[in-house]
């Protein structure tokens, strides 16, 4: 669906709290005048981060998991399907909030990132090797607290 409609998409991972959506919110900000995006935003129950996605002015498609840790391509497929795809340039998925079952669950985008915070401590690349290996960016954010 994305290739087909020439969206390139960015699948967006980290822990809570590591500066996925202020992230997301900043791409957001500096390129909206240039591109026509969207978000789809995963969470477990809650709308918090697409509320604040939608402060920004672009459409965002909430996905809620349940008890589910991350999100998935079905899931995924759904969301598009309430997107109009033809008048898109790109689209940023904020995965679940969780450093273990996103990276096993490829969503059919085209670049995958990881937000690490250094307030989470010394130890979380270290702890959790697979999500870094998978991403194409990693971001270290709040370096500004450490």
């Amino acid at each position: 669906m994305l290739d087909k409609n020439k969206v390139r998409a960015i699948d967006v991972m980290g822990s809570v709290g590591s500066g996925k959506t202020s992230l997301i919110k900043n791409f957001l900000s500096r390129l909206k005048d240039r591109y026509r995006l969207g978000v789809v935003a995963g969470d477990l129950t809650t709308t918090i981060d697409a509320e604040r996605i939608k402060e920004e002015g672009v459409e965002v498609i909430q996905v809620n998991t349940g008890k589910e840790c991350h999100l998935d391509a079905n899931l995924i497929r759904r969301a598009l399907k309430e997107f109009d795809l033809g008048s898109m340039d790109f689209l940023l998925i904020e995965n679940v909030g969780n450093l273990i079952c996103p990276a096993e669950f490829p969503l059919g985008s085209h670049k995958r990132a990881v937000v690490v915070s250094v307030t989470e401590g010394p130890w979380m690349i270290a702890k959790h090797p697979y999500i870094f290996s998978e991403a194409d960016l990693v971001v270290i954010n709040k370096i500004d607290l450490a």
